[in-house]
């Protein structure tokens, strides 16, 4: 039995997410089924995780074991013969007997993309939250994002529904620039809870409009209470960058941002 891992890129507006649900179109459930009719066998495909409803993946990891005699880049171009547009897988290889897409990730890096001005995007209305005004305050957002980084209890930025035996997780950076009218917020952590990045987002959202003082995130993570964050941000501005395999490495020093 062969362990294939694949790098895919999707844009995730008309999926359900990464993971199959009944009666519903997932990214795992369109590639399984891609790879039924390649290798005429059921096959599972794991993934790094289950990104929601609608949102994107740049780099999204997940790996699946087969009998097949084919090359990886025989299963590359199957693959993308067979998968819609909004699919692609961009790289193929073999993979050691012990690695697990989910288990052996060992850091994790998601973007977040605002358009901030007084019109929309044709172009990019599916990639970003659009804020038409006001005009979000950047050094407040980035002022009040310094408490998040590092080791903490981000119970108050869970989603509900959430299974995790833990809400301790650790972010190693975080990022807002602002270039032209968008604004990307990127975060880098071992790991995430249910929506924590689209409830930290959402959170940053409120501050940098002003109807919270940048203070105000300390408090909300100290509180542990997940009413006292903001709203959840839409799905559409979310994109998975980047899942990085082996021994943890040192951590960084925080660039302040």
């Amino acid at each position: 039995m062969r362990k294939i891992k694949l790098l895919l890129e999707y844009e995730g507006t008309r999926y359900s997410g990464w993971q199959f649900q009944p009666n519903q179109v997932s990214i795992q459930g369109v590639l399984e089924s891609k790879l039924h009719k390649i290798t005429k066998k059921k096959t599972r495909v794991i993934g790094s995780g289950r990104t929601d409803s609608g949102v994107h993946a740049e780099g999204q990891v997940a790996h699946f074991q087969t009998t097949s005699a084919m090359t990886p880049l025989e299963f590359l171009k199957a693959l993308n013969s067979l998968l819609p547009p909004d699919i692609v897988v961009k790289k193929v290889e073999e993979a050691k007997p012990d690695f697990h897409a989910q288990i052996s990730a060992t850091r994790k890096t998601y973007r977040y993309t605002i358009l901030n001005r007084d019109y929309p995007s044709a172009l990019q209305g599916r990639f970003a939250h659009y804020i038409a005004i006001p005009t979000l305050n950047v050094a407040a957002m980035r002022k009040a994002a310094r408490c998040l980084v590092g080791q903490k209890d981000f119970k108050a930025f869970q989603g509900s529904g959430c299974t995790a035996k833990s809400t301790l997780r650790e972010i190693y950076r975080l990022s807002i620039v602002k270039k032209d009218d968008f604004i990307r917020i990127t975060v880098e952590g071992s790991g995430f809870l249910k929506y924590m990045v689209r409830n930290i987002v959402g959170t940053l959202i409120e501050i940098g409009w002003g109807n919270w003082p940048p203070e105000q995130m300390q408090t909300i993570l100290k509180s542990k209470n997940r009413r006292l964050a903001g709203p959840t941000a839409p799905s559409r501005g979310l994109c998975l960058v980047k899942v990085v395999y082996g021994k943890k490495s040192p951590r960084k020093k925080t660039k302040r941002t």
